[in-house]
């Protein structure tokens, strides 16, 4: 973990109450895809954790949805605005047990950390395809940057109106998968568990106080005890989770 600011390249739409924002700075405590970062907000007590969609040794991109104050002030930001930031938290997903056919699944904004997956995960010469679920296609973004990696990708929408009619789990017992990893809501994991078949890791969306283990806040049951989403996660390996009725 370090704490650098970072200044905001791009700040912009990219579907409904959804926003892309790419940062300059320094990125070099980001060693993992599935890590995310904490943002100190002018007016807000607790940092805002958003993982992290891509980078390279000069910007970060982060895309993230107005659901509160502090992601509305967020919005609000423009080019040239400086965010103080805890970098390279958390422990990112394992490319190394992907097999050679992975799955991505992403739900809404548990799609962005999927993206660099995908990314390195092509570079080793995997063959992944990717799951995007929406409510609707308003809500849909990064379908076509999948795409452009050379991925396979699938789109489901709540509401039909693009894509799949249904769910993320309407796609996957079609799918001919080695390994599968995923980010999203708990009910979408649920859903999932009950229906995929071998190893995956799940990486958790949690409120968090600090982001770093101090406060004991986000955790998640497990064999081996409780584990801090933001520092022993936020990716967990399926076989670990004690999963709560």
């Amino acid at each position: 973990m370090k704490q650098v600011y970072l200044k905001i390249k791009e700040n912009v739409p990219i579907a409904k109450a959804t926003y892309k924002m790419v940062l300059e700075g320094d990125t070099s405590a980001l060693t993992q895809p599935g890590q995310f970062v904490n943002f100190k907000l002018d007016g807000f007590f607790l940092r805002r954790p958003i993982s992290v969609c891509d980078w390279n040794d000069e910007t970060l991109t982060v895309i993230y949805k107005v659901v509160g104050g502090g992601t509305e002030a967020m919005s609000l930001m423009k080019p040239g605005d400086t965010i103080d930031t805890l970098i390279g938290l958390g422990n990112g997903f394992d490319c190394g047990k992907s097999g050679d056919r992975p799955v991505l699944i992403g739900g809404g904004v548990g799609v962005p950390p999927l993206f660099r997956l995908c990314r390195e995960l092509l570079a080793q010469g995997k063959e992944p395809s990717v799951i995007l679920g929406f409510n609707s296609a308003d809500e849909v973004f990064w379908a076509e940057e999948f795409s452009a990696l050379g991925a396979k990708v699938y789109i489901t929408t709540a509401d039909g109106s693009v894509g799949t009619h249904g769910f993320v789990t309407d796609i996957l017992p079609d799918i001919d998968y080695t390994f599968f990893y995923t980010c999203g809501p708990e009910p979408m994991f649920r859903a999932i568990e009950r229906i995929a078949k071998g190893g995956g890791e799940y990486s958790f969306e949690e409120r968090m106080g600090c982001g770093f283990g101090a406060c004991m806040g986000c955790s998640c049951k497990t064999l081996t005890g409780n584990k801090r989403i933001c520092k022993e996660g936020p990716v967990m390996e399926r076989e670990e989770i004690i999963w709560e009725n």
